[in-house]
């Protein structure tokens, strides 16, 4: 097996992780812990995704059957990260005021995490950095 496909969507996860919690970070103008995970620019899930699609595409070619599975995989992603994880956020938000406007925070209510998802801004920068380490790693390894 080819290293670089096992190592493209690590280095792309680790990459991304930092990157992200520096942007929030300089955004919040604070250490911004209480952001990391889902949500935020740019788009882990997309950058792993994307460099994976990038680096079938400049090793195989897009005519390769790998790369339609990867391209099909990236939009699952994708459509997940910008509608689905959205609205799981918007319910999110609606349980929480909810359980202000009653009072069960007293109770033993557990605050929902309302930023879920990406906006297509947050998606396109996590594209767009898969596909630059993705480029990268491929250069670094040559063709394999």
């Amino acid at each position: 097996m080819d290293i670089a496909y096992l190592v493209t969507p690590l280095i792309t996860w680790i990459t991304v992780g930092p990157i992200k919690f520096l942007i929030n970070s300089a955004k919040a103008r604070k250490w911004a812990f209480k952001l990391v995970g889902n949500g935020g620019f740019p788009s882990n899930h997309s950058a792993v995704v994307s460099s994976m699609a990038t680096l079938i595409a400049l090793r195989e070619g897009i005519g390769h059957p790998a790369f339609g599975v990867a391209v099909t995989l990236c939009f699952i992603v994708i459509i997940d990260a910008n509608s689905l994880r959205q609205h799981v956020g918007k319910q999110a938000a609606a349980i929480n005021r909810l359980a202000a406007d009653e009072g069960i925070k007293a109770k033993g209510h557990t605050w929902l995490r309302e930023r879920m998802g990406h906006t297509l801004v947050e998606i396109a920068g996590g594209l767009c950095t898969g596909i630059a380490i993705a480029h990268l790693i491929h250069a670094v390894f040559g063709r394999g």
